[in-house]
């Protein structure tokens, strides 16, 4: 068959990926300890749930407008209000299917065949992707693994030439939790309104930051470069909603028709039900949210220590997100393989643990894992992965 040659540039999402080959082994009746999800097993809030229930119960089942219901809008203006003291009215607001339509929606509307687009590595591979669909030509500026991969400004900015459109950033980042400085993203602000290049901000993970460090990229952004921000963010992380499909960008009234007039043809509105469900989560209690935070803060903490014993395992203590990011180089010789993408087939394939290697992430030597399951699974991952190595070892000194 012949396809478009925008296919030739992408691939399936890794991370999707390695979800779907856990699904089929858990349906085959297989034991999988699943640390590749990006997703929370915390079940929506009840309060959220409940007013999904009465928009059912109401009726509420028809189309709403393309961008999303007027009160929808107004509850992501309020949050915006309220956890970052910037004002967005309705008219810079669209609500859309997770963070990942909003960034593409976003791609579409700006990026053209010629266009260089810098964002930080490792990276989340959508990111990348989405701008090479868009014809555009991805940059990439690398952080240093010895600080968490914590980008600096200079290493973005270093990289802009008259052809940059734009700068996306992600903080805190997927897959390495870094979480960028205010300085930092000032810094960057501040050129990018003197060069008029756009910025992109994925917040997705903007209320998962661990430690009480300021993060409010939002306004460092607005008050610099307000015409030519984008922030993308969803409900899925944070309210643990990702089936739910509630994202949302925030942007300049012309962009945000843009995006309207492209969502408008691609896929309308989001689920009305999910509408009323996001009000709840966005102007209701929040205090599922830090209950959620806290058990993460302490899953984050233990599987960081089980993971660490072996002190071949080398990673860094994540500021946000729920991942770990370590790096596994020095075990490879000893299990046989030669890449972190065989490390994760061959753990997968013998110890029924799901994770993701760091190659999809452009961070070879690395591997991802998800700690958004409970800590006795958590603990089994990491019990069954330290037995595989030392399984892979003890037949590797036998052959010899």
């Amino acid at each position: 068959m012949t396809f478009a040659a925008r296919m030739a540039r992408v691939a399936p999402s890794p991370t999707l990926k390695v979800a779907a080959e856990a699904d089929r082994l858990r349906r085959a009746g297989v034991d999988v300890v699943d640390f590749g999800a990006g997703e929370p097993d915390f079940q929506t809030p009840k309060n959220v749930v409940d007013a999904a229930h009465r928009a059912l119960d109401a009726g509420f089942t028809k189309y709403t407008p393309a961008a999303g219901a007027a009160d929808v809008r107004e509850a992501v203006s309020y949050r915006a209000r309220e956890d970052y003291g910037v004002s967005f009215p309705t008219a810079e607001v669209i609500v859309s299917a997770g963070a990942k339509q909003a960034l593409y929606n976003t791609a579409v509307v700006l990026f053209d065949d010629g266009d260089e687009v810098i964002t930080h590595s490792p990276f989340w591979p959508t990111i990348v992707d989405q701008v090479l669909l868009c014809g555009a030509t991805p940059v990439l500026a690398r952080g240093q693994r010895e600080r968490g991969f914590v980008v600096e400004a200079d290493e973005i900015l270093d990289r802009v030439t008259p052809k940059t459109k734009a700068i996306i950033l992600n903080t805190p980042c997927n897959p390495t939790g870094a979480v960028m400085r205010e300085d930092t993203v000032a810094a960057i602000a501040d050129h990018c309104a003197r060069t008029g290049v756009w910025v992109i901000v994925d917040l997705t993970y903007d209320k998962l930051i661990y430690e009480p460090v300021a993060h409010n990229i939002v306004k460092v952004l607005t008050d610099r470069h307000r015409e030519r921000t984008v922030i993308c963010s969803s409900a899925s992380k944070a309210y643990a909603m990702t089936g739910w499909r509630a994202g949302w960008a925030l942007g300049p009234k012309d962009f945000v028709t843009a995006c309207n007039t492209v969502q408008g043809h691609a896929t309308s509105n989001i689920s009305s039900i999910t509408q009323k469900a996001l009000v709840e989560a966005l102007t209701g209690p929040q205090d599922a949210v830090t209950a959620m935070l806290t058990e993460y803060r302490g899953r984050r903490d233990e599987t960081l220590g089980w993971l660490t014993s072996d002190s071949r395992v080398e990673c860094l203590k994540p500021g946000g997100a729920f991942y770990l990011f370590p790096y596994v180089a020095e075990l490879l010789a000893p299990c046989g393989v030669k890449t972190s993408a065989e490390f994760a087939d061959q753990l997968l394939a013998e110890a029924r643990v799901a994770l993701t290697a760091g190659e999809g992430f452009d961070a070879p030597g690395f591997v991802r894992i998800s700690y958004a399951t409970s800590r006795e699974r958590l603990r089994e991952g990491v019990t069954r992965l330290q037995e595989f190595v030392h399984a892979r070892e003890r037949g590797a000194a036998t052959a010899r």
